[in-house]
């Protein structure tokens, strides 16, 4: 039984090929899980905050996280993990659902849409076109600017930032419990992140809750049962609405962000494996692309956020994963997770305040790779990433630093870096931040 099951995992995922083993790969996807177990806790914190189910997304978060992680090894034979997308939950829940109004069915139908549309560019051309065409000091400002929001976030969450008439933010109390056990959690993170411990992050919020419901601040609500019904987000997206004119915004950032994300997360898991070529192309690319966009897509009709490749892979990648058994391995854990429900509801706010703060600090190392010789291309890249968390949307901090960048450009007599692509697009979040 034993070599009939090493027989159908070799023929499944090449192990010999890829010089690694069943058991090396089964312990780099528990490193991979442990790394980017916090989503499971974080993801519905934030999009209850929409209005949605809490226990629903619980349940959605570890499905589509499970379905996307496994597709990604059982089709793609890549070793990435998939999960609801940090910085893309934030926006989700605090820019386009009270743009509409707190209509989360509608922005899961624009999620459901931008899958398609990300699935309808993995299988042609036009895919590769389309991140070539973004400037790359931009793809810096955007992950730096989604960062940063991610911060503001969980400032906010954890007390340490509040609200101010004259100043619109201020210091928050410092002295209040949960901003006291956010902000040694914080330290407690980066010392654990710093000695390699696995699941560093997920770690920190379990502490942290752990603290909370010792000095009774939070009530524990159990720690594992049967999962919450699905049903009050299964199915639940409005698709038509996302169809509509003044909707169509909404549906580009979704599909840019994610398109842009799991572009650089594939490409960086890729050459930390030694999966790419000569040529520095990754092999079965398009595969890998069209099992992240159907999982932006089955997470939608599950009910949560966009659903996209994660960098905590490359944990997975240090231990000796190579194949796509490790992905799989991670989705079955997520499976496995499901049962956490109670403890998930137990989390407070404020103990995913850490884990926030500190993933914008990973995210704004993108600036540092900036051609800073270069004002053209820096000062764009910076408004980018100032604008998104000051404006408190992502698409309005992607529209104004594409539109810097294309006037910046003209202005200082260099049109000729601008393409087809940033024109058009600088031109139409110009017509739409005019009008709205």
């Amino acid at each position: 039984m034993k070599t009939d099951t090493q027989s159908l995992l070799e023929r499944l995922f090449a192990l010999k090929a890829n010089g690694t083993t069943v058991r090396t790969e089964i312990l780099a996807g528990v490193t991979t899980f442990l790394t980017m177990a916090y989503i499971i806790f974080v993801n519905p914190a934030i999009l209850a905050q929409a209005g949605m189910d809490f226990g629903a997304v619980f349940v959605a978060t570890c499905l589509a996280a499970a379905i996307g992680s496994l597709i990604m090894g059982l089709y793609a034979n890549y070793p990435v993990a998939l999960a609801p997308g940090m910085g893309l939950n934030a926006y989700f829940a605090f820019t386009v659902v009270p743009q509409f109004g707190g209509d989360w069915r509608l922005a899961l139908g624009c999620v459901f849409v931008s899958g398609l549309a990300f699935l309808a560019l993995s299988i042609s051309p036009l895919r590769e076109k389309l991140v070539n065409a973004i400037p790359r000091s931009l793809k810096f400002g955007i992950g730096a600017g989604i960062g940063f929001f991610l911060a503001l976030i969980g400032l906010q969450n954890a007390g340490i930032v509040a609200d101010h008439p004259a100043t619109l933010v201020t210091l928050g109390d410092l002295g209040a419990h949960g901003a006291l056990l956010a902000m040694a959690g914080f330290v407690v993170l980066v010392a654990l992140y710093y000695r390699r411990v696995p699941g560093a992050i997920m770690l920190t919020i379990l502490g942290v809750t752990a603290a909370a419901v010792l000095l009774g601040l939070q009530p524990l609500q159990g720690v594992v049962d049967a999962p919450p019904s699905l049903a009050p987000t299964f199915f639940e997206m409005n698709i038509r609405g996302a169809f509509e004119m003044g909707f169509v915004t909404i549906v580009f950032v979704f599909l840019l962000v994610d398109l842009l994300d799991t572009t650089g997360t594939l490409v960086s898991v890729g050459q930390r494996a030694g999966m790419v070529d000569a040529e520095g192309k990754l092999p079965r690319l398009r595969k890998a692309m069209v099992a992240d966009s159907a999982a932006t897509a089955i997470g939608a009709a599950l009910g949560t956020s966009t659903t996209t490749s994660y960098i905590e892979s490359t944990a997975g990648i240090a231990s000796g994963g190579r194949t796509g058994l490790m992905a799989a391995t991670a989705g079955l854990l997520f499976l496995a997770a499901l049962v956490l429900a109670p403890l998930a509801g137990t989390v407070p706010a404020y103990a995913t305040a850490p884990a926030l703060v500190f993933i914008a600090c990973l995210m704004a190392r993108g600036l540092a790779d900036l051609s800073w010789d270069d004002l053209t291309e820096a000062v764009p890249a910076v408004v980018t990433a100032i604008a998104i968390p000051l404006t408190y949307s992502i698409a309005s901090g992607i529209g104004l630093g594409i539109i810097a960048y294309a006037g910046i450009k003209i202005a200082a007599g260099r049109w000729r870096d601008l393409n087809w692509a940033v024109g058009i697009i600088a031109v139409a979040f110009a017509v739409k931040l005019a009008l709205q």
